[in-house]
């Protein structure tokens, strides 16, 4: 059984490590443990790893944030993955700093990296975890916020959470969404 674990972020030094670079930090982490290798492929830096006798494909599209559909849907057709069995990791701005929320469908929230997968799949219908980055910005400074470093207090939390978001896709793939749900929202 193979599934397909997005992370979303953007290409580039200037974004690396950013909040809005929180789903490629999580599924770094996720290859970093199970001794994947990543390659530079259509639409995608990709890698495949397995736990137990379920096969991962790791996808970092490099289609940036704003079009992460195209990706989404490239690699479903691809591998002929139905909707249940794909995750997306992004980062969002309704959560205090390292929550995690695992959902199975929903709205993209103002997220435009969602918004595309959704316009692009035609569908709510896909499992996403929302990694909160917070949203301690002053008026009009969002962009700079999301595309901003963690600060030095923030940076501790988010490594810890960065490893629970990995046993969350682990237990996604493993137990199922439910139980996932159950132990890792909140």
């Amino acid at each position: 059984m193979k599934f397909l674990i997005f992370g979303l972020g953007n290409l580039g030094e200037q974004y690396t490590h950013t909040r809005h670079n929180i789903g490629f930090d999580v599924i770094d982490a996720l290859a970093q443990e199970l001794g994947v290798v990543f390659s530079l492929q259509k639409l995608g830096i990709i890698g495949e790893g397995k736990i137990k006798n379920k096969q991962l494909i790791l996808i970092k599209p490099t289609t940036f944030m704003n079009l992460s559909g195209k990706t989404v849907q490239y690699y479903m057709q691809m591998h002929k993955i139905p909707q249940e069995n794909i995750l997306v990791v992004t980062d969002d701005l309704a959560l205090d700093v390292g929550v995690l929320r695992l959902r199975l469908k929903g709205s993209h929230g103002g997220h435009n990296g969602l918004r595309n997968i959704e316009e692009t799949l035609q569908s709510q219908q896909y499992a996403r975890m929302r990694f909160g980055i917070g949203n301690a910005f002053d008026k009009n400074r969002q962009i700079d916020f999301v595309l901003g470093k963690w600060t030095t207090g923030e940076q501790k939390i988010i490594s810890e959470k960065i490893m629970t978001a990995t046993e969350a896709i682990k237990s996604f793939v493993l137990e199922g969404a439910g139980q996932a749900m159950t132990k890792y929202n909140g």
